[in-house]
């Protein structure tokens, strides 16, 4: 082998690498055992109990307060901090140690609004801006793309240029500017406002405290993917993620300013009194009025005519609004308009949101809500919020003071009455514009000044005198922590643009252990059985690819490692497919050296020949593996593209150590004299002098796999798919009974269905009493508590189907016992980021296909190969249905069509019938034993690897199983049919042969060398 001097170079260097990334362990570990210590002192817990809240809260602060000092340094070189390194250090994802993963996506109907100013009123932007929220459904396309198509189908000839003319935004835009300059422009300003928006977000999480968390930006779709491994708080980070952080400070009015009771008397009975009629007698009133009706969660739904009567006469002036709404009658603080549920704010907003309703008060006013409930009696929070009435400022929709003026938010505890608060700074201007407002408070009556965020109240404080050093304190009923979180946002600042999650999941941290043994074990197993299968069927040889293999699962984590990657169980799943690529590599340079020691030819040169002649094959086959990796991870989200990434590093590093580093093995230990066998005493005679006519038997395998096909398609049209909640949406829950509450599916499912208003789909996930349970149940809702009214359905359902006495934070908390009925993981996929996974999807197969058409045309040089390649590779996809399988069952085509090009060069005499059989008969060994030695690894992960991994090492086994049919019966007969009328000629063949036979005589010459 040329170049063993560099590759050696190389192979120093790379494992020196790895060592120094794997080396970052050393301090952190180090430093976490130190914050183990420091939770079970401060806790009095060991750390058996590790993942109890208050546990982990410890343990959390002390790795925070640690965070930025130094624990590595390189003398004259650099110094680490213990965030430093763990960013540079493989660790495990959600699906590994438990956590959050969510999809964002940045909504951009605000800003396209914003830039349009008072122009956003006009109808047929509206109309536009409706259309082409409809539209992000169900499109690939981005907003801004979307609107500017729908603008122009409504407006006609109208130019978008006449509705952002005055914009300080884009600047100036004359009426004839055209339509796609205007749009171009939109969406460069909105390029910004997304990037900025994600360098928040990330801001935000670092703040969260989060070990490694990992957020990434798709510019193209607008999409904001976080993962935020060990968060055991969904609801605190759904806040985290999406509060826009708009604070605003308003001027109120009060109950009792002249006109408002007058107001919400006339309101009250606009929203609901119809008729009043007495009796002859006058002594029974009957009123007719609109009564609310409420669903199971108390929410309204509908309203209803009822007729009332009463004993004594007089008028009745109780209306709709008063019903759902508790009007202040002084014992509330003077700002506050009044009190209701929780489950009646939208029905009442809806009211006061009537252009009848909004013209009985001032003008330059408007409703908002409480960012929290009040208290009750006890002191606890209740279910009821205030309703404020803000004053706004005439001609300007702005608040006269926003959070852009605050300087620094700090989470403090009031030394008077020991209520935590957040302390805010102001600069400057903002201080002087505090004094202004504060001055005129103090004046009018000591007003109160409304504090809001994101359009609600967070306190509403009285103020005594004017505030002149531009600092003030936010109060309202925070925990510690939410004080925390509040403040963090405040500082990091306001989001330029909304988000919303349109995908989440979470996992506990006791099923991540749980995948984690598992998948170890798996593995462990699985690689055990390859070495097995190795030294029993190429005995010496089979340690040297044994060597190699370890070298290279080696490499991979090392290069995993100095990445930084987060290591998940698709990341897990690629590194399983790659182990069997490399094993796959070995297979064929072994095959082939056995066929040139039984050509009689001496061991080194056998085996110089047998690495020659399988260069193409490898290559080959591992080349339209990266492709198909590379078409994923560019269309692929979050597991997807982990999936993805790994696969492709683990090919490279297979190429390397299958190629180079076993040749340098057994390079040097032939070189020393020593013997090595490439058969065991049962394998030397195994698959040989086997003499079928494939290509006679093709038309059975063309019957077989084309009835299949028929039937599948027949039940593709009948019952559809049963498609995941990632490709049709809704929310899915893995819920795990206890050995008292056994339940069935059916049973489950029935349970379930009056509670949903329809059969959600119910599956058994494993034997540990699990049941994974999706519905489309309120998916199409948007709003913070949609999430929450699904689990209280869900809780509603099962406790009622079981008579279990779990309370529903104990049933929707993944780090519930094993006595208890909980939920250990869930998931929500909106319809958007559903159809925009199947379009994925059927894009990535698409082209992952015309990759390996176009490679495989270049690489043989005639059509014939890569339309035999792609049928067998569509063939597999109807079949298995599922994208990866793309990518392996063309490794065994190319082995065969490979033989194929050899032998019409070597075999001058023989006809196509006879070159192809021959080609796949001599390849058979290989062929069977490079799937085999997968579909050990696969199938040990299908069966122990737990239930989170089975669906996608099902679909590979399938497709390994497939390719390999397809490879002997469906790729090698198209070929032949195809070029039954395009046989080579002799005078070509005797050109390619006598071309083949100099090669053999170089070779010789260089292996006797």
């Amino acid at each position: 082998m040329q170049g063993k001097g560099l590759v050696k170079l190389f192979l120093v260097l790379i494992i020196l690498v790895c060592l120094w990334n794997f080396s970052y362990f050393i301090p952190t570990n180090k430093v976490e055992r130190q914050a183990d210590e420091y939770a079970m002192k401060l806790t009095g817990k060991t750390a058996e109990n590790s993942s109890s809240p208050d546990f982990k809260l410890a343990r959390a602060k002390y790795l925070d307060s640690v965070s930025g000092i130094e624990i590595f340094n390189i003398p004259m070189v650099k110094s680490y901090t213990y965030s430093e390194l763990k960013k540079d250090q493989l660790n495990l994802g959600l699906d590994l140690k438990g956590g959050m993963s969510t999809v964002l996506q940045v909504d951009l109907a605000d800003f396209v609004k914003s830039l349009a100013g008072r122009n956003a009123n006009n109808a047929d932007f509206q109309k536009a801006i409706d259309n082409a929220n409809a539209s992000m459904k169900t499109s690939q396309s981005d907003f801004i793309t979307l609107f500017a198509e729908e603008y122009r189908k409504i407006a006609g000839q109208d130019k978008l240029a006449r509705l952002f003319s005055r914009s300080e935004t884009l600047g100036e835009l004359s009426p004839t500017t055209d339509d796609g300059a205007v749009t171009r422009l939109i969406r460069n300003k909105a390029n910004e406002t997304v990037q900025l928006t994600f360098e928040r977000l990330k801001q935000r999480i670092d703040k969260l405290g989060v070990v490694q968390p990992n957020v990434s930006l798709d510019p193209n779709r607008d999409l904001i993917l976080v993962e935020m491994p060990g968060v055991d708080n969904p609801q605190r980070a759904r806040q985290f993620l999406q509060a826009s952080a708009k604070l605003e400070f308003w001027d109120t009015y009060r109950f009792n300013d002249p006109g408002i009771q007058q107001a919400l008397q006339a309101a009250d009975l606009a929203s609901g009194v119809t008729t009043v009629s007495n009796d002859s007698l006058g002594t029974k009133t009957t009123v007719m009025r609109d009564s609310i009706v409420f669903d199971a969660l108390g929410n309204a739904i509908d309203t209803v005519q009822v007729a009332t009567t009463s004993a004594a006469a007089g008028p009745e002036s109780k209306g709709a609004l008063s019903s759902a709404l508790t009007f202040n009658s002084g014992t509330l603080s003077p700002s506050v308009m009044g009190i209701a549920d929780r489950s009646k704010k939208s029905f009442i907003s809806a009211i006061l949101e009537r252009e009848d309703i909004k013209a009985l008060f001032p003008k330059n006013s408007k409703f908002m809500w409480s960012y929290k409930p009040t208290d009750d009696s006890d002191g606890k929070l209740s279910s009821n919020y205030e309703l404020y009435l803000i004053k706004t400022q005439t001609g300007a929709e702005a608040a006269p003071l926003d959070g852009d003026v605050v300087t620094s938010a700090i989470q403090t505890l009031n030394p008077v009455n020991g209520q935590v608060e957040v302390n805010l700074r102001m600069n400057a201007t903002g201080a002087k514009k505090w004094a202004d407002m504060t001055t005129k408070a103090a004046n009018d009556g000591n007003r109160e000044i409304a504090i809001a965020l994101d359009g609600e109240v967070v306190s509403a404080p009285r103020v005594n005198d004017p505030i002149t050093q531009g600092s003030s304190s936010i109060s309202g009923n925070f925990s510690v922590e939410e004080a925390v979180d509040f403040a963090s946002i405040l500082e990091v600042g306001k989001l330029p643009a909304r988000t919303k999650i349109i995908q989440e999941s979470n996992v506990g941290p006791s099923l991540g252990k749980e995948n984690i043994k598992k998948s170890i074990n798996s593995l462990l197993l699985g690689f055990f059985l390859v070495i097995v299968t190795m030294i029993a069927y190429y005995a010496g040889a089979g340690i040297i690819s044994i060597i190699s293999l370890l070298l290279n699962v080696f490499l991979i984590f090392g290069t995993l490692s100095s990445y930084g990657t987060v290591l998940t169980l698709s990341g897990i799943a690629g590194i399983v497919l790659t182990i069997g690529m490399a094993v796959d590599a070995n297979v064929i340079i072994y095959e082939r050296i056995k066929e040139e020691l039984e050509a009689g030819k001496p061991l080194k040169v056998a085996i110089s020949d047998g690495y020659y002649h399988s260069y193409s094959a490898i290559i080959d086959a591992n080349v339209t593996t990266i492709l198909t990796a590379l078409i994923l991870a560019f269309f692929g989200l979050g597991p997807v593209k982990g999936f993805a990434v790994v696969l492709i590093i683990g090919v490279i590093s297979s190429l390397f150590t299958a190629i180079f580093v076993s040749r340098l093995l057994i390079d040097w230990w032939v070189g020393r004299g020593n013997d090595l066998n490439f058969w065991t005493g049962f394998s030397k005679g195994a698959f040989k002098h086997i003499n079928i006519d494939w290509i006679k038997k093709r038309k059975i395998a063309y019957i077989c796999s084309g009835t299949v096909i028929l039937l599948g398609i027949i039940s593709m049209f009948v019952r559809g798919f049963d498609l995941g909640v990632d490709y049709k949406g809704g929310y899915s829950y893995n819920i795990q009974f206890t050995d008292q509450d056994k339940v069935t599916a059916d049973q489950l499912r029935a349970g379930l269905e009056k509670t949903f208003g329809g059969a959600p789909v119910v599956k058994q996930v494993d034997a540990n009493n699990t049941f994974n349970v999706t519905t489309s149940y309120m998916i199409s809702e948007t709003g913070d508590d949609v999430p929450g009214k699904v689990m209280a359905k869900l809780y509603e359902g099962v406790s009622g189907m079981t008579g279990s006495k779990v309370s529903l934070e104990d049933f929707s908390n993944n780090e519930s016992g094993d006595d208890k009925i909980h939920v250990v993981s869930s998931a929500q996929v909106g319809p958007t980021i559903a159809d925009d996974l199947k379009r994925s999807s059927i894009y990535a197969g698409l082209f992952a296909l015309l990759a390996i058409f176009l490679y495989i045309l270049l690489r043989f040089n005639k059509w014939q190969y890569s339309a035999g390649g792609i049928i067998a590779l569509a063939h597999d996809a109807l079949v298995v249905l599922s994208v990866f399988s793309l990518g392996y069952s063309i490794n065994d085509t190319v082995i065969v069509f490979d033989r194929i090009r050899e032998y019409f060069g070597l075999h001058v005499e023989k006809t196509n019938n006879e070159i192809i059989n021959d080609a796949i008969n001599s390849t058979l060994s290989r062929t069977l034993m490079t799937s085999f030695t997968t579909v050990i690894v696969v199938l040990i992960l299908f069966l122990f690897g737990g239930s989170s991994i089975k669906g996608f090492s099902f679909a590979l086994l399938v497709g390994i199983i497939l390719g390999t049919y397809s490879s002997i019966f469906i790729a090698a007969p198209i070929l032949h049919d195809l070029a039954r009328d395009l046989r080579i000629t002799k005078r070509v063949r005797h050109a390619a042969a006598s071309s083949a036979v100099k090669k053999e005589s170089k070779s010789f010459a260089r292996s006797s060398k």
